[in-house]
């Protein structure tokens, strides 16, 4: 009796700037009720949309940041079987030098240690001299962190 391990990702970001956006109620003065707008292709589909609200792959990148020093394709097997595709693995892994970066940023303020496969297959990180206290935030409003870790440094204004 194996139970499943979870998804490396969440189904819906519900802390995204714009999610109570889209759950918000139209007015009713913004509709018309006019005969081409009753025949017409936008209007006659079905109410249960596909909207594709994005995914959260936090649980991915967190994933990857524990099993640095394990060999990749162990690795990749396991992420690739507990996700619904294998493309974000490879916007932190690098499988080439020139695609190697030292951190990335997943989101408005977000940021993970980049990672590489070294030679011997192991999985590494860029730079690990790299962390929250080496980077600075873009703007003064967000949270912003380093591999879940508040940055240490204030924004400053430009010019100071």
């Amino acid at each position: 009796m194996n139970k499943p391990k979870p998804p490396l990702y969440r189904k819906e970001n519900t802390t995204a700037h714009t999610m109570r956006d889209r759950h918000r109620a139209r007015d009713f003065g913004d509709t018309r009720n006019t005969k081409a707008e009753q025949m017409s292709d936008a209007t006659r589909r079905p109410m249960h949309g596909k909207e594709q609200r994005g995914r959260d792959y936090t649980p991915l990148y967190r994933f990857l940041l524990s099993k640095v020093g394990q060999p990749w394709s162990e690795v990749h097997s396991e992420a690739v079987s507990r996700l619904d595709r294998p493309d974000p693995i490879f916007w932190m892994v690098a499988l080439h030098e020139d695609d190697r970066k030292d951190y990335v940023c997943t989101g408005e303020s977000s940021h993970f240690s980049g990672l590489y496969v070294d030679e011997a297959g192991l999985l590494q990180l860029v730079n690990p001299d790299v962390g929250p206290s080496t980077l600075a935030p873009t703007c003064r409003c967000c949270t912003h962190t380093f591999n879940g870790v508040p940055f240490t440094k204030t924004y400053r204004y430009p010019g100071d």
